[in-house]
This record gives C-alpha cells, structure tokens and sequence, in this order.
C-alpha cells in the first residue's frame, strides 16, 4: 500500500520529530503552547483494507462535522477542516481582552487503487472521522475487431 509517506521509517521519523517538537515546546512555552502545537499539525490516520474498501479513521477531537471537506480525485484523497475556538460570553460579563483562535487540519494520501465515490460514505463519532472508500470496480473487457 503507498500511503503518505511512503515509507514506515520515513513515518516514524517524522512522528517521532512532532513528538519531540510537542513536549520541548510545552515545557518551555507552557500547557496553552502544546495545546497549540498539537492543534497545528495533521490529524493520526489509521488505513484497512477489505476486499471491496479501504476504511480511513483521522483524529479530529473538537471538530464539527460540518467543518470537515472530503475531495476524492481518482486515488488521491484529502480531508481538511477548520476549527474556530470561540469562548461564549456569560451575562454580565464584560470582555476585556479575547484572542481567537483557529486550527486547521489537512491530510491528503494516495490509495493503490481508484476509489468510488458514489458507493463511499463518512461519518464523524466522537471525534475521529472514519471513510469508508469503496474501491472502484473494474469493468469489464471488451472485444476489439480487426479491420
């Protein structure tokens, strides 16, 4: 299977690289610091694979499924989001000072085989985005004549 990145050493290096970014940031910056590093990168994936789909699971915590854009072009599949984290007001309370703040994520892999679009569907449970992407069936051969 060729995922994004291609290869399993290539993965854990980068993973391993985001995990050592996460905690130096944190412990010198602060709690809020991390929270803000880990919202800026993009989401885990876990890939199966059956004989008629792949299923897909992103970690998207806090996201609403209406934020969520899925584009599927042939075996290439991106999924991006947009987070606004918007603090609600109570009565009787005056805002002095507000940053806002808003994270995005992206993830975009390719797939060994061309996906189906009319046959795939997703679904959003707490938190993690799961895609089922039914594999696009070949269709049969055809005869050619000779002239």
């Amino acid at each position: 299977m060729f995922l994004v990145p291609t290869s399993r050493q290539a993965h854990d290096l980068s993973r391993s690289l985001e995990r050592l970014f996460d905690d130096s940031f944190g412990n010198v910056f602060g709690p809020d610091a991390r929270e803000l590093s880990q919202a800026l990168r993009s989401p885990a994936l876990d890939v199966s694979e059956t004989d008629s789909a792949y299923t897909v699971k992103l970690e998207m915590p806090g996201v609403p499924k209406e934020a969520v854009k899925i584009t599927v072009d042939g075996r290439r599949i991106s999924v991006e989001a947009e987070q606004n984290k918007d603090e609600e007001k109570k009565d009787g309370e005056r805002v002095l000072y507000r940053e806002r703040s808003v994270s995005r994520f992206s993830r975009s892999f390719s797939l060994p085989q061309e996906i189906s679009e009319s046959d795939s569907s997703a679904r959003m449970e707490h938190g993690v985005l799961t895609l089922t992407l039914a594999k696009r069936q070949a269709k049969g051969g055809a005869r050619l004549t000779v002239s």
